[in-house]
């Protein structure tokens, strides 16, 4: 599924593919990458300069903005055969890339953004840990009889899964940590509109089941695809311990062999997780016109004792998958504040005067009496905060809740 993202006047989406790459084009794309690194690593040098200056001499501060380093490529190209032998387009990106990073970190200094939070300023990118990734715009590749041509005589053959629906304006050449290698396209983003079916639906995410909605047929079971594949990944960990050099040496050829077969492992799981939160949000989306979605941010799980449970739950990424999806053929998304859900009513909007401890799995109202499960009283919660009458009429949102668009 393409990823929609806005960019300029109108929505664009990346379109990702694999790549089959030759012996003669991985050398090309692995020196390309080294002269991009080193530019990348100038950049930092010399912002890191730039900055000492300023704070030892602040009546005559200076800049280190990507006009100014545009124009030391420039001058670095000049004077220096190997860098000049590679194209500029790649190089160029990559201090765009790199001012958008010490404008985030800069930006996330200035708010006050706890050391935690903000984005750190870009640092040095080491040979043997970072992977590739170049970026070019349209002047520096071009598509030619289902093959890609890159600027500098590069050819690649990209596998076709599924058609671009317009000429790409920029292409991102990168290699994954399992050095596969793929071609991600921006392309305008393609609009599918789906009919009307007049449904409403709410959904509560969870770790037991990661979504349980107000339809039975539409609730999300926890597929556990992390802890069926514990077993194998406890035994790379164990066969990564026995082959583990000591600090100081080179790692073995089996040790970089298990480490392989580790991250081999976890990339399946990774893709099962995203399989199955696309195909539930495909059926979702088709089987209704108005989407009332809990706005759940799992990342403060990773300090409880469900981390494990509820990474494998894959919450954020099933999220993600769904407001894409309703993006992309039309659908009212709606995001919903995730405080007190599991407190209030549905019936008749009372509030417990205590949170329900997670062991208590139903739902009984004081006031009106109503008795249900817990997380479907919830379900039936992010229709009334969102305007939606729970039996699929439209409401009234009572005042005060908390409500976003998402598409």
């Amino acid at each position: 599924m393409p990823v929609v993202q806005e960019a300029g006047e109108g929505r664009h989406a990346r379109y990702t593919y694999r790549l089959r790459v030759s012996s003669t084009a991985h050398a090309a794309l692995l020196a390309e990458w080294d002269r991009c690194r080193w530019v990348w690593n100038e950049c930092v040098a010399k912002s890191r300069a730039v900055h000492a200056r300023n704070r030892a001499r602040p009546q005559d501060r200076q800049t280190c903005g990507p006009a100014r380093l545009d124009k030391m490529l420039t001058q670095a190209r000049e004077r220096t055969p190997w860098l000049r032998a590679g194209s500029s387009v790649p190089q160029q990106q990559i201090i765009r890339d790199f001012g958008k990073a010490r404008a985030k970190a800069q930006k996330d200094i200035k708010e006050g953004l706890s050391l935690k939070q903000r984005a750190g300023m870009p640092r040095c990118k080491k040979k043997r840990e970072a992977d590739p990734t170049l970026n070019y715009t349209n002047r520096g590749f071009r598509l030619k009889n289902g093959r890609l041509h890159l600027a500098g005589g590069i050819v690649l053959t990209v596998v076709w899964s599924r058609e671009l629906p317009a000429a790409p304006s920029s292409v991102r050449v990168y290699r994954d940590s399992l050095g596969h290698w793929y071609a991600s396209f921006v392309a305008p983003a393609e609009a599918q509109p789906l009919p009307a079916t007049g449904a409403v639906i709410g959904i509560d995410w969870g770790v037991k089941e990661t979504a349980t909605t107000t339809s039975d047929a539409h609730d999300l079971p926890h597929a556990q695809h992390g802890k069926k594949a514990q077993a194998k990944l406890s035994r790379y960990d164990r066969m990564m311990a026995r082959r583990k050099r000591a600090k100081g040496q080179a790692a073995s050829k089996g040790y970089r062999e298990a480490r392989h077969l580790r991250a081999k492992a976890h990339k399946k799981v990774a893709r099962q997780r995203q399989d199955t939160g696309r195909k539930w949000a495909k059926r979702v989306v088709t089987d209704h016109d108005v989407i009332a979605v809990e706005d759940f941010r799992s990342k403060f799980l990773t300090r409880t004792s469900m981390a494990r449970k509820g990474a494998d739950a894959a919450i954020g990424a099933t999220k993600k998958a769904l407001i894409e999806m309703g993006r992309k053929h039309g659908r009212d998304v709606r995001l919903v504040h995730p405080a007190h859900t599991t407190m209030d009513c549905a019936s008749c909007g009372a509030r417990t005067k205590h949170a329900l401890p997670l062991s208590e799995r139903t739902y009984t109202c004081t006031t009106c009496g109503a008795v249900s499960s817990r997380d479907k009283n919830s379900a039936r919660v992010m229709l009334v905060r969102a305007g939606l009458n729970p039996a699929g009429v439209e409401g009234v949102r009572p005042p005060g809740a908390l409500l976003r668009k998402a598409a």
